[in-house]
């Protein structure tokens, strides 16, 4: 907000106070309006609304405290200042307690009374903004855990919506962070299948022979360790919904099961020639290109046309700019439920313009660890990681070589527009960006 759109309401009572904060306020841009018959008020809140308010504390025949609250009953987007004297510290403290931004103490000159009406009306806008934002937060409770205002998320999550009814296999792309795995959620409770399990599985996480063993069961005995009968993943899931995260990390072998589970809803156990029929409805979801996957011949062509039914890209945060912001208010509201938390302007712009290569799972963890250090109730620059502050901080002498490499890599990507020309600025092929990726974190 512009200061020659902000309106200031300054109530005095003493005439010489009133004509100097009149005359500064002036000289800064703002519209500014002074009451020195602190009973005008009642009306004239009630016809006008004011951005900021600076209320003398001791005035007669109502004081700062009743203004304040009379502002706060009928304006309560107003931000509210107590003007105060020396003496009268202890009450203007109270009045911050009942709704006041701060205390301006007199006596105060020229500049210092600029200054702190410029600091004010950043922390009025920050607060108007804040509003706005758990207003929009409230209205997109449809789409679940997912919050966005970006035109084409909205379009993907309506197009997951549409084919939530159906049995069709759906393919999620994105990079690390972007949120598929709530993607898949969004579809399985919006499908009829939603009163049944939906069961996850990373298949980078584990090596074939386990996560053969994971995806379809095993016997007793049917490799080294097997003391027992077990039920897998996919008998787990019948009549629900099966998400598999990372599939492009597969082996072959594995894959060639799971076409078949896809295609005859049939499989055996590991060690078992029994077979067993289930009715699962598949996601599959990967942050790699699946089309270099299938270049280099390390994903077959068929399974990949049976996952493929409808394919959903997710974009990166950074081409979902709007959302940062919305994000984060949604996030301090799942972190600080107990506490009001805002965050500085200095540490919402260090916020909004990083870009995010761990997407919204880097912010999110980046609001969660913030929130927790800041004590005051108040977000600073320095609650922040130091690649998300500034760069520059800290002298490079001081990281080990593995962190050196951490930050040169993010740096890389923060101004990279997408990985493949990340890795060619890094000197490295795509495979290898991508698993340094995943080393790091990020």
């Amino acid at each position: 907000m512009d200061t020659r759109s902000a309106k200031v309401l300054v109530v005095d009572d003493e005439p010489n106070i009133l004509k100097t904060m009149g005359i500064c306020f002036d000289a800064s841009g703002f519209q500014t309006r002074l009451i020195s018959r602190p009973q005008e008020v009642l009306d004239l809140i009630q016809q006008e609304k004011f951005d900021l308010a600076f209320v003398d504390l001791r005035m007669g025949p109502l004081d700062g405290m009743e203004i304040l609250a009379e502002i706060k009953r009928h304006s309560p987007e107003t931000t509210v200042v107590i003007i105060t004297a020396h003496g009268s510290i202890d009450s203007a403290i109270e009045a911050v307690k009942k709704g006041a931004y701060h205390y301006l103490q007199k006596p105060f000159d020229f500049k210092e009374l600029q200054l702190f009406a410029q600091k004010t009306l950043e922390y009025h806008e920050l607060s108007q903004e804040v509003r706005a934002l758990r207003r929009k937060v409230a209205e997109t409770q449809g789409f679940g855990d997912i919050v966005t205002h970006n035109r084409e998320m909205l379009a993907t999550l309506d197009l997951a919506s549409r084919v939530a009814d159906s049995n069709m296999s759906v393919l999620l792309e994105g990079e690390s962070g972007t949120g598929k795995e709530m993607v898949a959620e969004f579809i399985h409770q919006k499908s009829p299948r939603h009163g049944r399990m939906l069961v996850k599985v990373n298949c980078a996480a584990l090596p074939e022979n386990l996560l053969e063993s994971e995806l379809f069961g095993h016997v007793k005995g049917g490799f080294t360790g097997a003391v027992k009968d077990r039920q897998g993943r996919f008998e787990l899931a019948d009549g629900g919904t099966i998400f598999l995260d990372e599939v492009a990390e597969i082996s072959p072998n594995i894959q060639a099961k799971l076409l078949r589970v896809i295609q005859s809803k049939e499989f055996e156990r590991v060690g078992e020639s029994e077979t067993r029929k289930v009715d699962v409805r598949i996601i599959a979801a990967t942050n790699r290109n699946l089309d270099e996957a299938l270049k280099e011949g390390s994903f077959r062509e068929d399974l990949f046309y049976r996952l493929n039914a409808l394919r959903i890209k997710l974009p990166p945060l950074r081409e979902r700019p709007e959302d940062i912001p919305l994000l984060m208010q949604y996030f301090l509201k799942k972190f600080a439920k107990d506490s009001a938390v805002e965050i500085s302007p200095e540490a919402m712009k260090a916020l909004r313009t990083y870009r995010w290569s761990g997407n919204v799972r880097e912010l999110e963890n980046v609001i969660e660890r913030a929130a927790l250090l800041a004590t005051n109730g108040v977000i600073e620059i320095m609650h922040l990681p130091e690649e998300v502050r500034s760069p520059a901080e800290k002298p490079a002498h001081t990281f080990s070589l593995e962190e050196v490499e951490k930050l040169h890599i993010k740096r890389v990507l923060q101004h990279a527009k997408d990985y493949d020309e990340a890795a060619q600025i890094l000197g490295i092929d795509p495979a290898t960006l991508w698993r340094k990726r995943k080393k790091f974190g990020f």
